[in-house]
């Protein structure tokens, strides 16, 4: 039976997924990608991001569970999935030896597309993603952004219904990475369907209608980005001081001042707090108390970048590098809402 308007573009249901005898990557991950819109997979590396990727696109089979495209299954249906999809992993899937109008013809032919049709799509594409000038230079004198441009043209020559972008930002510098964000609303707008893996917050925030928060294998949370910002507190109080060795004490002392623990980033304690005004008094109180005097302090609504930490204990660093844990406690509420999701869904903690 063909799709409907109403069909799911992508459903993931209780993904598993093992390497070797110990390395789980994915341990029941479930979730639905609606019509039309961006669904972003948010996860540290390693969680499980790209597996579950590579087997939407019938690149890897699952162990259990299953996954289907538009209503087809990806492992019983997997030629017919190949037609509806474009992929676009983390690194450019180009030939750095042939000019960008190539490349985009080769993709055109290998997906048996006609050469009146190739030709078309290929002028297209270069046009839509701003390379017609640098369409039939060689890939070896683009730019990093210029490749990462082309290689999401390529996952579109064949004008794919369902759009997999794993992490398409990555390595960009900062103006890069929004003219593809703009290119990425472009196509939703045109009714195309994205599963965006990304580590970057403010991508998440600013593309996915709706996201999946991964970790070790499983999903750790769910919801929109406002659902999930509010889900983390009111607002966060950032209270800034002198150097890092002052904002450890800080934080010790803080820890018995509002109802969520206080994390460190940089000279920087993040408090997530219910009750802004009246924390922000007490906070002054305990600081003047133990002797620690604030550079800085402010109250501000949460990020995503906010919920990331407190619930896998990682944060996403802005300049691409792979997260690293933070120090104490966070890590620890990320392992406790681990197994309260997992036992709450009769799962594995």
């Amino acid at each position: 039976m063909p799709p409907t308007s109403t069909t799911p573009a992508i459903e993931a249901q209780d993904l598993r997924k093992t390497f070797g005898a110990t390395v789980r990557a994915l341990d029941g991950v479930s979730f639905t990608v609606e019509q039309g819109t961006v669904f972003g997979l948010l996860g540290p590396n390693g969680a499980g991001k790209t597996t579950a990727v590579r087997i939407l696109t019938t690149i890897l089979r699952p162990d259990a569970g299953s996954g289907r495209v538009l209503g087809y299954d990806v492992v019983e249906r997997a030629e017919t999935v190949r037609t509806l999809i474009g992929l676009a992993g983390q690194y450019a899937a180009v030939d750095e030896n042939l000019t960008g109008r190539e490349n985009l013809t080769m993709v055109g032919r290998l997906n048996h597309l006609a050469r009146p049709v190739v030709a078309r799509r290929s002028s297209e594409l270069l046009e839509q993603f701003g390379l017609s000038d640098a369409g039939d230079r060689p890939l070896k004198t683009y730019s990093g952004g210029m490749r990462r441009r082309l290689d999401v043209a390529a996952a579109l020559v064949a004008e794919p219904p369902v759009l997999f972008l794993d992490e398409p930002t990555s390595g960009l510098d900062p103006q890069s990475r929004v003219d593809l964000w703009v290119m990425i609303e472009s196509l939703v707008g045109g009714g195309t369907s994205v599963l965006l893996t990304t580590q970057y917050l403010e991508e998440a925030d600013r593309l996915a209608r709706h996201i999946a928060v991964v970790d070790h294998g499983h999903v750790i949370a769910e919801g929109t980005p406002a659902q999930l910002k509010a889900d983390l507190g009111t607002t966060v109080l950032d209270v800034g001081v002198a150097d890092a060795e002052t904002a450890q004490r800080a934080a010790g002392v803080l820890q018995s001042v509002g109802a969520k623990h206080p994390t460190v980033v940089g000279t920087t304690v993040e408090l997530p707090v219910d009750d802004g005004p009246r924390v922000a008094m007490e906070v002054l109180r305990v600081l003047d108390q133990h002797g620690l005097v604030p550079t800085t302090f402010r109250l501000r609504e949460p990020s995503l970048d906010d919920v990331f930490l407190a619930l896998t204990g990682q944060r996403v660093e802005g300049d691409g590098d792979s997260p690293t844990p933070d120090e104490g406690r966070p890590r620890e509420r990320g392992r406790r809402r681990r197994r309260a999701d997992a036992t709450r869904e009769g799962g594995p903690p």
